[in-house]
C-alpha cells in the first residue's frame, strides 16, 4: 500500500525515491495511551502519522505539564525532527490520544533523502516551521493572554463543532499549562456569567456566542 500518498509533498518526489521510501520504512500500529517517546530518550526514526493523533507534551520539576501540539494524521513531530538533527534526547512526552498508525523511517534513510532530495527537505522543514510558528504562538499566549481569554479559546477549540467538551479541570489545566485551581476558578467565573455550565468530566456552552465573542475580543458582551 503506497502511504506516501497521504503527504501531497512526498507524491512529488520522484519514483525511485518514493520506493525506497516504501520498502525501508516500517509501518507501526500503537494502541491508545501508548507513549510513543519520553524525555531523556533519544531519536531513531522520522515518524510520520497515517491515522489518529497525538498529543506531545512537556512537565515541569513540579510535576506541571502543558501540551506543546498535537500531530494529526500527514504531519510530522518537530522534537524528532531536531533530535536526529542535532544528536540530542526528547525533552518531553509524546502519547497517544487514539489508536494511531504512523510509518517510521530509520534514521539512514532520513539522513540520505534529507541530504540527496529538495523535495524530501522542503517537506520536513516546512513542516518543521510551521511547528516553530506555532509554539512561538503558544508562548506568546501564556506569557501575555489573560487566562480567561485563553480558556474560552481553547474550549471553543477542542470543543470545535459541538456544544460540549468532555474533559476534566485537571485536562484542562495540562492544556494550558496551568495549575487545576486557576482553571476551576475561571471557569466559574465563565458559568456566572452564563455562557456555560460546568459538570463532572464536561463543560456545555449555554451562550456559545457569547463565549466566542469573548474569545475574539477579550471583553464581556
Amino acid at each position: 500500500m503506497d502511504w506516501t500518498g497521504q503527504f501531497p509533498a512526498l507524491r512529488q518526489l520522484d519514483d525511485g525515491l518514493r520506493q525506497d521510501l516504501r520498502a525501508q520504512s516500517r509501518r507501526i500500529a500503537l494502541p491508545e495511551g501508548t507513549q510513543v517517546f519520553g524525555p531523556g530518550q533519544p531519536a531513531a526514526h522520522f515518524l510520520l502519522v497515517l491515522a489518529g493523533r497525538v498529543k506531545v507534551q512537556q512537565f515541569s520539576e513540579s510535576g506541571r505539564a502543558i501540551v506543546l501540539y498535537r500531530i494529526a494524521p500527514g504531519e510530522s513531530c518537530i522534537l524528532t525532527t531536531a533530535g536526529l538533527l542535532s544528536g540530542e534526547d526528547y525533552p518531553a512526552e509524546a502519547m497517544t490520544e487514539s489508536a494511531v498508525e504512523a510509518v517510521a523511517l530509520p534514521r539512514g534513510l532520513f539522513d540520505r533523502l534529507l541530504a540527496e532530495s529538495a523535495g524530501f527537505r522542503r517537506f520536513v522543514f516546512t513542516d518543521f516551521s510551521q511547528r516553530i510558528t506555532g509554539l512561538i504562538r503558544l508562548i506568546d499566549e501564556i506569557s501575555f493572554s489573560r487566562m480567561d481569554v485563553r480558556l474560552a479559546q481553547k474550549l471553543l477549540r477542542l470543543a470545535g463543532a459541538a456544544n460540549e467538551l468532555m474533559m476534566t479541570q485537571q485536562q484542562l489545566a495540562v492544556e494550558l499549562g496551568s495549575a487545576r485551581e486557576v482553571v476551576s476558578r475561571v471557569l466559574a467565573e465563565l458559568q456566572r456569567r452564563g455562557w456555560l455550565t460546568v459538570e463532572r468530566g464536561r463543560v456545555v456552552f449555554i451562550d456559545r456566542a457569547a463565549l466566542e465573542a469573548f474569545a475574539a475580543h477579550g471583553a464581556a458582551a
